[in-house]
């Protein structure tokens, strides 16, 4: 009998002489037991139990419970002591890198899932563009002419069309290039569209003089007699007024999002 009371004795001993323990009881003691707790780590430790009480805290938070009203800052608070009320630092720290892990999982789900989006819209721009190319511009000429009761010129814009698509063209946009042979800068380039009154049948040829605006960059253009005026069509847009085929639909800044992505997770 007085065997299995010294082992008794012991283990309770043991148990309270184990790792300090976070005390949620209340909020007073919550912090004084932190502190204990902290204290009681070696130094280099420390930080890593501050970190792992900073995700602890985060995975409590519902943004949008607390835009919604449903979570105060009291309760974040309460729910946070709640969830931390018993726990040693290593176990802090262990249920920190398990909200880590879930976390990257999570992470790495939805970027998968965003390349696929991100693959799927560059494909479909890359559709769009040999639909494009069959909306061709067999002529294209860029000329200022002066004006007779105005200082400076009217720049003007000559295209000739024909529509090779499928479809009735109500809107073509455009892009503008004016560069000289040789020359990897050009001198200018812009977009600009044009809207096609009664629209463009399939089939149809059209000759356009389009007279930008002399007080925009149009009017402000100074190349040299050997520069050449390109253009490029980047969107069609059908009867109803919306975009039929769109080469931009796909931009750079989705481009610089693809990389990244797959850079970071390179064995998607």
């Amino acid at each position: 009998m007085k065997r299995t009371l010294f082992v008794v004795a012991v283990s309770l001993a043991l148990v309270g002489c184990g790792d300090p323990k976070i005390d949620g009881k209340s909020e007073a003691a919550y912090h004084s037991s932190l502190t204990k707790v902290a204290e009681g780590l070696p130094e280099a430790q420390r930080k890593e139990f501050a970190e792992a009480l900073s995700i602890v805290a985060m995975s409590q938070l519902s943004l949008s419970d607390m835009f919604s009203g449903k979570q105060s800052v009291d309760s974040f608070k309460g729910k946070t002591i709640a969830s931390l009320d018993g726990k040693t630092a290593a176990q802090v720290i262990d249920e920190a890198s398990k909200i880590r892990a879930d976390r990257e999982v999570k992470e790495k789900q939805q970027a998968i899932k965003e390349v696929s989006d991100l693959l799927e819209k560059k494909a479909g721009a890359e559709k769009d563009k040999s639909e494009l190319a069959k909306f061709t511009v067999s002529k294209s000429r860029f000329s200022m002419r002066p004006e007779q009761y105005l200082t400076g010129s009217q720049p003007l814009v000559e295209l000739s069309v024909v529509n090779g698509t499928s479809h009735p063209i109500s809107r073509a946009y455009f892009k503008g290039t004016i560069a000289s042979p040789g020359r990897s800068v050009p001198w200018f380039s812009d977009d600009f569209s044009y809207n096609i009154k009664g629209g463009l049948e399939p089939g149809e040829s059209a000759d356009w003089s389009l007279a930008p605006n002399m007080f925009s960059d149009w009017g402000k253009i100074d190349a040299p007699a050997d520069a050449v005026f390109t253009v490029e069509v980047v969107r069609l847009d059908g009867p109803d007024k919306k975009a039929l085929f769109d080469s931009r639909k796909f931009g750079e800044a989705d481009e610089r999002r693809l990389k990244a992505l797959q850079d970071k997770y390179s064995t998607m």
